[in-house]
C-alpha cells in the first residue's frame, strides 16, 4: 500500500481540491473564480478551519474538513464538525479516508474539543459502517437539517 501523506491545504492546492470535490455529490468545478478565490482565502486564513489533504505522491486522493468551534458550555471546551469527507473513486477502500479522519481527530484532541460531529447523507450501509468503524455513532443524538436555498 502506498503511504498517504496528510497535510493542511495551502493556497496552491485549490485546483486539485476542486477536482477532488467533483467526486462528492457529482459536483462540478465552479466557474466564478473571484468568488471561489475569496472563499478559499478565508478558509486558508481561518485557524479554526482545517482542510486536510491526503496525497499519494503528487496526487490528491482524499480530504476532509474539520472546523473547531468555540463553546460556552461543557467547561468552555470547543467542539468540532467534520464535513466533505471524500476519496477519489480509484483510491477507495485502501484506508485513506480512515487516515484522514484520524488526522482530523488528532486536531480536535489537540484543540481540546469534547466531541466531533459528523453527518452523512449516505444511506449505504457500507458508508454508515465505515463511520461506525471510525468511532462515530448514530445513537447519541438526532440530527435535523434545514436547507436554506
Amino acid at each position: 500500500m502506498d503511504i498517504l501523506m496528510i497535510r493542511e491545504a495551502q493556497r496552491e492546492d485549490l485546483q486539485d481540491f476542486l477536482e477532488l470535490l467533483t467526486f462528492l455529490h457529482d459536483n462540478s468545478i465552479p466557474d466564478n473564480e473571484t468568488r471561489i478565490g475569496n472563499i478559499w482565502t478565508k478558509i486558508i486564513n481561518n485557524r479554526d478551519h482545517h482542510l486536510l489533504l491526503g496525497h499519494i505522491g503528487n496526487k490528491l486522493v482524499s480530504s476532509c474538513v474539520i472546523v473547531v468551534i468555540d463553546n460556552l458550555t461543557r467547561e468552555q471546551k470547543p467542539y468540532a464538525v467534520i464535513e466533505n469527507v471524500v476519496t477519489h473513486p480509484e483510491y477507495r477502500n485502501r484506508g485513506y479516508a480512515s487516515a484522514i479522519l484520524s488526522a482530523a481527530k488528532d486536531i480536535a484532541i489537540k484543540d481540546g474539543c469534547y466531541k466531533i460531529m459528523l453527518m452523512t447523507d449516505s444511506k449505504q450501509e457500507s458508508t454508515l459502517n465505515f463511520y461506525r468503524r471510525a468511532g462515530y455513532n448514530s445513537d447519541d443524538k438526532t440530527a435535523f437539517i434545514q436547507w436554506l436555498k
